[in-house]
């Protein structure tokens, strides 16, 4: 039976390691093995890693690919992404490169503004309250000049701050809503000493504010924080080509490939659980970007599903339209990313993906990812509409299924070839298998 441990913290990595496989594996002995097999050789570079985060035991590895002949506004891009699932890059390719002769991807920013608030409770006369704000406002962006200094240099800053009366969801709850911009940082550690200050400042010149009784005076401040929310900071990203130009060589004329195309995008309007997978797909092309650009991609999925439900239900990000014979599909998508800061200097990897994009900006790298979640849409869409899905995922997932059955080298020569022609489910990969084996 395990048992809580006191300052595991402060172990070793090779006693943290012989404590976890110990303690919650069975096999002791090959997790030790594992886990080893997965340190970096290189000891500089491990320790680099091991400060990333707390409690390390090992470096879990996700593939680096790329996905070349992305034309995004007249300038070509190989994409780098990091991503575990089969057939994602090979989309991403394939849709780069069927829009390539095509006039390529068309992007532009169209925001940048970051969001943060305090929260507070104030348990008193409103319009008490709005005085006093009007009167500290000034001071409260004064007194962060050491820590907006530097972003200024930038391009950035503090943009406005603004109180809102909440008190309609939650009884006496008001915040300071503010925005920033933070040229190519993501800009979180900024935007949170700005609000911490906000708050401290907020809450101190209360205390001397003549028109508040006592209890206005004892301001609550709840929190400050930022908000992962940004559906100012949003980014378009389209291709369009005459109806007559989609050819798509799967025995479908081009006007019933756009009308389909039209018509599946529709149908993730209106239906959430469709709207559900077809935006996952979208987030496959752009969370791969960002992971492998050192950006928080946990933070861009939340924002993106939220803004997927801006107007009361979940809908598609993606929109498509057939206008005077012109074919359109584009994509608006709030996106706060980075480029300077984080892990964009210190993991060796996500410097080299900034590099291989020649060096983005932000706004530059915002258009960029959204063009990788169009792409990926288009032909997540593209195959649905036509073939299905099934056909080209089964075949790319092909090789896990094959190293799961431990086919060797040859036999997987074999099999590969032998499904070049045949369809490629779970259940006839196994059969496949079985037979060759036993022959």
């Amino acid at each position: 039976m395990t048992v809580p441990i006191e300052g595991f913290s402060k172990l070793t990595k090779n006693e943290k390691i012989d404590w976890i496989a110990t303690n919650y594996t069975i096999d002791p002995k090959i997790t030790k093995k594992v886990l080893k097999r997965y340190l970096n050789s290189d000891e500089e570079l491990q320790k680099l890693h091991d400060e990333f985060i707390e409690n390390t035991i090992s470096n879990y590895y996700l593939p680096l690919g790329i996905a070349p002949n992305f034309l995004i506004n007249e300038k070509l891009y190989a994409i780098p992404m990091a991503i575990e699932e089969s057939s994602v890059i090979a989309a991403a390719s394939k849709a780069a490169k069927f829009w390539l002769n095509r006039g390529g991807f068309k992007t532009r920013v169209l925001g940048t503004e970051k969001i943060g608030q305090v929260h507070f409770i104030f348990k008193g006369n409103s319009k008490k309250l709005t005085a006093y704000f009007e009167q500290v406002k000034p001071l409260l962006i004064s007194n962060t000049a050491s820590i907006t200094k530097n972003m200024e240099k930038r391009g950035g800053g503090i943009t406005n701050i603004e109180l809102r009366d909440k008190t309609g969801g939650l009884e006496n709850y008001y915040q300071l809503h503010c925005t920033f911009e933070t040229a190519d940082a993501m800009g979180a550690n900024f935007i949170n000493s700005c609000l911490e200050l906000f708050a401290k400042t907020f809450r101190e010149e209360a205390q001397v504010f003549e028109p508040f009784n006592k209890e206005e005076r004892d301001i609550e401040i709840v929190m400050s924080i930022l908000s992962n929310y940004v559906p100012n900071c949003l980014v378009r990203a389209e291709v369009q080509c005459p109806v007559q130009d989609l050819k798509v060589d799967e025995g479908i004329s081009p006007i019933e490939f756009a009308d389909k195309m039209v018509r599946a995008l529709q149908i993730a309007k209106v239906e959430p659980h469709r709207a559900v997978t077809h935006n996952k797909g979208i987030m496959n092309g752009i969370d791969a970007v960002v992971l492998a650009t050192g950006n928080d991609f946990r933070a861009v999925e939340a924002c993106v599903h939220a803004y997927a439900a801006k107007d009361g239900s979940y809908t598609s990000l993606t929109h498509a339209q057939i206008e005077d014979g012109i074919f359109k599909f584009w994509l608006e998508v709030p996106l706060a990313l980075g480029t300077v800061g984080g892990l964009t200097s210190l993991h060796p990897l996500v410097e080299l993906a900034l590099d291989i994009l020649q060096k983005p900006s932000a706004k530059e790298l915002m258009q960029i990812v959204a063009v990788a979640g169009l792409a990926q849409n288009f032909a997540a869409v593209r195959s649905l509409v036509t073939t299905g899905i099934q056909e080209g995922h089964m075949k790319m997932h092909l090789l896990n299924i094959l190293n799961q059955l431990g086919a060797t080298e040859d036999e997987k020569v074999t099999l590969i070839d032998y499904f070049r022609k045949h369809t490629a489910t779970h259940s006839e990969v196994v059969k496949a298998y079985e037979k060759l084996k036993s022959n």
